[in-house]
């Protein structure tokens, strides 16, 4: 083997055995504030318990009024989830915790506006804010416009398709 050839098969050795370090984040664990409440229940005593409570409650929702933490419901974390569908992200593995990972594979939504850009590809601003621009040269039998339904849908190698009113689909990319 040549040398070249095994220093590209090293390369490719040390980039895969990395790659699931660097796919997953670690997460680590419950938010300090969170354990101090927690650990309050280990005290014996009942008014020291109480004292603990009240003072780790009070940290707790003075840090969420100051925005230091964020409390997220499972409904909120699955519309999180909804709304960065087309973006790619490292992880929302934390909106997953105590819930089987929810794949989502298409949106559907209502136009708020659609034009044509320079060079004459559609770009969609949907209600929910996301926008999306064409990225192939699909001719479109009829333009897209304000009120119309929208679904965009994962296609293959990480793209994704857009069919407004259920017609033909074209290309498109998530830009905001």
């Amino acid at each position: 083997m040549t040398r070249p050839r095994a220093a590209l098969l090293v390369a490719a050795a040390a980039t895969l055995a990395a790659a699931p370090a660097l796919a997953q984040p670690k997460m680590e664990g419950r938010a300090a504030l969170v354990q101090r409440l927690s650990d309050c229940r280990k005290l014996t005593d009942d008014s020291a318990r109480l004292a603990c409570f009240d003072q780790a409650t009070a940290a707790l929702e003075q840090a969420e009024a100051k925005g230091d933490i964020v409390v997220v419901d499972r409904e909120q974390a699955r519309t999180v989830r909804r709304q960065a569908f087309g973006f790619s992200l490292p992880s929302l593995s934390m909106f997953e915790r105590g819930e089987e990972k929810e794949e989502v594979d298409n949106v559907t939504g209502k136009i708020a506006s659609a034009r044509q850009d320079g060079t004459g590809k559609w770009v969609l601003r949907l209600e929910d804010g996301a926008v999306w621009q064409q990225v192939d040269v699909t001719e479109l039998s009829l333009y897209p416009k304000a009120g119309q339904s929208v679904t965009v849908r994962k296609a293959t190698l990480g793209s994704f398709l857009a069919s407004v009113e259920g017609r033909r689909a074209f290309r498109v990319r998530r830009v905001e």
